[in-house]
């Protein structure tokens, strides 16, 4: 293939994978609307959220240092309220009226940015006697109007589904209204405690139905996570917050893909946007015949290779998403030591004026 078919092919490849990318950051995963600290991906959103919090096909999923999509055992996030900085998520294996099942650990893990709401009433389903948290020198269980939530628990049919027969006796339950003392990073460790199953409480409200509880658990989060000047002036422009990968330095993200140190005013030209991209294809066509019939020489060569590596590669440490600007880098690098740099070149050129 002839350096110009084999530019003009690769320039249309870049061209048609931009103009259909979607931006990294989105304002809602499914039916959830994301603000900051959140984000949906890597690099949006705080970064102290962003390892723990991700969309995924719709989704808007929790992961703890010791859950993650490897296991596939994801918290499910079922609502953000920003108004009181709270987040509820679900447990899939957690037990709840309708449903009774043999439950794993549940942790948060050490490394968290959430805390545990006063409002969860944590409930051991189907423990043994000799559970660790019937110790009588302990004071792990509430007595007392736990005994009422466990009634209320025993009294579901999906009780069966860990082996016990509907309204069974309640010595096997215990309700506590905070997880201290069970372990680091807010840890529920079901085998230690010789218990079956768990289900989180969150609401009663004033229903004595179990069926019209609000089961999950509740978390609340520090809504000072450096909600910056800088921060106000991105969303303002119709940016998403994020962070750069390389330091975790502040990033505004434009909607059209583009990364800035500032805000995305001005930003409507950039390389992954709609107008830049016609731009650049006029540019290219343009500069491969100019460049067929008037061949650049070795002093504006050396110049162009210049100018055009080095933004390139500033654009890549600025804004580590540009990965149209970093492919592009990457041949560059190759063609210097082949004869097709001459259309490489001047079609770089033309399009960074």
């Amino acid at each position: 293939m002839s350096p110009v078919l084999l530019l003009f092919s690769i320039h249309i490849l870049l061209v048609q994978k931009g103009s259909s990318a979607t931006p990294t950051c989105q304002t809602t995963c499914g039916t959830i609307p994301i603000r900051y600290p959140f984000g949906t991906a890597y690099g949006c959103g705080h970064p102290a959220f962003s390892k723990h919090m991700k969309c995924n096909l719709g989704t808007l999923e929790y992961y703890s240092s010791t859950r993650t999509t490897s296991n596939n055992n994801a918290y499910t996030v079922s609502s953000i309220d920003y108004a009181s900085s709270t987040v509820i998520i679900i447990d899939p294996l957690m037990s709840n009226c309708t449903e009774m099942q043999n439950s794993g650990s549940f942790t948060l893990g050490d490394d968290t940015p959430f805390t545990l709401a006063k409002e969860n009433i944590f409930v051991l389903l189907g423990c043994s006697t000799t559970s660790p948290m019937f110790d009588s020198r302990e004071d792990f269980c509430d007595t007392g109007s736990g005994s009422r939530v466990c009634r209320g628990m025993y009294s579901c049919r999906g009780v069966t589904g860990i082996g016990l027969p509907q309204n069974a006796p309640i010595s096997t339950c215990c309700v506590y209204d905070y997880p201290t003392g069970i372990g680091l990073g807010y840890s529920l460790d079901l085998p230690k405690l010789q218990c079956s199953s768990y289900a989180s409480v969150y609401e009663f409200g004033d229903e004595g139905d179990p069926m019209k509880w609000k089961f999950g658990v509740s978390l609340n989060y520090n809504d000072s996570y450096n909600y910056s000047d800088a921060c106000k002036d991105c969303e303002a422009s119709g940016g998403f917050c994020g962070f750069a990968s390389l330091d975790e330095s502040f990033s505004c993200v434009c909607n059209n893909g583009v990364n800035t140190t500032t805000n995305c005013f001005g930003q409507g030209n950039a390389l992954s946007g709609t107008r830049g991209l016609k731009i650049q294809t006029v540019l290219t066509i343009g500069a491969l015949f100019y460049s067929i019939f008037f061949p650049i020489t070795s002093e504006l060569f050396s110049l162009v290779v210049t100018h055009t590596h080095s933004k390139c590669i500033w654009n890549n440490l600025h804004t580590p998403y540009n990965y149209r600007c970093m492919g592009i880098c990457t041949l560059l690098n190759y063609l210097v030591f082949t004869e097709v740099i001459n259309w490489c070149g001047w079609m770089m050129f033309l399009q960074d004026l």
